[in-house]
């Protein structure tokens, strides 16, 4: 029985990036042996064991086999003969079919250590088409690690999207992919990516609509609201760790990629599509409830943070009420930061300074402090309490845009 370190861990290791999670092959043993020695077997379809000592993860060498569609039609072998080399041929990239002995020594048998040196995805096999996700986990490596990917792992994906293998991919594994691609310190090249082999049109077809349609040059120098998003998500990235900002950011204007042809490059209405296209598209990716929550408010009322200065307090007011901002602060933080990433997601604009950001979250500090305490004091009650509120916040709300409004 021989044990090695496999995968990721090897990967970042070889990266010289922090390794998280260490995870093991064993060769040469069998699921009774393993139970023998004191390990706990894990899950039903894999042959995966838990350490009795660290919890960590030890799964026996195994081959796999197609047996149907999509990532649930697979059959694996783990039998005491199946070799290091054969585990690793059934891994997706070559930067994950690297191996490590306990003395450190690396098995490498498809090359891995130069194409993390190159900057370079690539299969290991032809079984990469068997499964679909691949497509997801090889552009999201992109977003991660800034590589390319090979010529001919690009082909092998033009035939999968023709084999018609990624309408077989389950939402929840598209989430959950996309979730992870957020989570990059710069999310774009997954969706660049996708969109260089073919696939951005078939798995998210919104996005996929927004790339070469123009916008106004005189507010977006970018002027292709496809390339505008992918420098938001990029901006919202750099403003925060929150993922469902960064979801909510990527979806701000997707009506603008429907917008007709005859009124560009104005968008104007665009909100109320975007609005429709955002929550399809939760829907369809059955995302989280207050991530659908967040990215529709963003995408109803985002150019509301632009266009400060122009906005009455019936407007502002509106907007804070709309994002419910005073029943959830952290809301209304997540839309001024995704507002702020929309602002910041242009050329020029990284580093500009954004006075209508401090001037609206002043306008809803100032709203957020009226309360009912002072009018039930007064002696009203019922609906009287919450018509006086309002009317006090439009007050608060209005002398707020005149101290900060710039002078005509």
């Amino acid at each position: 029985m021989q044990t090695y370190l496999v995968g990721g861990c090897v990967r970042d290791k070889l990266l010289g990036l922090p390794v998280k999670d260490r995870d093991w092959v064993v060769v040469g043993a069998g699921p009774d042996e393993m139970l023998e020695l004191g390990f706990r077997r894990v899950g039903k379809d894999f042959p995966v064991f838990l350490h009795p000592q660290t919890q960590e993860e030890f799964a026996l060498a195994r081959t796999e086999r197609k047996a149907g569609r999509g990532y649930h039609g697979f059959t694996f072998y783990a039998e005491a003969d199946v070799t290091l080399e054969q585990d690793l041929a059934r891994r997706d990239l070559t930067i994950n079919a690297i191996a490590e002995d306990p003395d450190g020594l690396i098995i490498d048998p498809y090359n891995g250590q130069q194409d993390l040196k190159d900057g370079v995805l690539r299969h290991v096999s032809p079984a990469f088409v068997e499964d679909p996700v691949r497509v997801l986990r090889i552009a999201r490596f992109a977003a991660r690690f800034g590589f390319s990917i090979a010529d001919e792992t690009k082909a092998l994906i033009s035939k999968m999207i023709a084999d018609g293998e990624l309408a077989y991919l389950v939402p929840e594994r598209v989430w959950q992919e996309l979730y992870k691609a957020l989570q990059s310190d710069k999310p774009s090249p997954f969706f660049t990516s996708l969109r260089e082999v073919g696939a951005l049109e078939t798995l998210f077809p919104e996005v996929d609509r927004l790339f070469g349609v123009p916008q106004i040059a005189k507010w977006h120098p970018e002027v292709d609201t496809g390339v505008h998003v992918m420098m938001v998500i990029d901006q919202s990235a750099r403003l925060t760790d929150d993922v469902s900002v960064r979801f909510a950011a990527l979806c701000h204007d997707l009506g603008k990629g429907v917008t007709p042809a005859d009124i560009l490059p104005s968008h104007k209405g665009h909100e109320a599509t975007s609005i429709k296209l955002t929550r399809d598209l939760c829907q369809r990716l059955r995302a989280p409830k207050e991530t659908t929550a967040l990215a529709v408010r963003v995408a109803e009322f985002h150019t509301d943070v632009h266009l400060l200065f122009e906005l009455d307090a019936e407007r502002v007011l509106t907007v804070l009420e709309g994002v419910d901002s005073f029943r959830r602060p952290q809301r209304f933080e997540q839309y001024m930061l995704a507002g702020e990433a929309d602002f910041r997601g242009r050329p020029g604009y990284e580093d500009a300074p954004m006075p209508e950001g401090e001037a609206f979250r002043a306008c809803y500090q100032a709203a957020a402090a009226v309360t009912a305490s002072e009018f039930v004091e007064a002696g009203l009650t019922g609906m009287a309490i919450g018509d006086a509120i309002r009317h006090k916040r439009l007050e608060v709300i209005a002398q707020t845009l005149d101290s900060y409004r710039p002078a005509a």
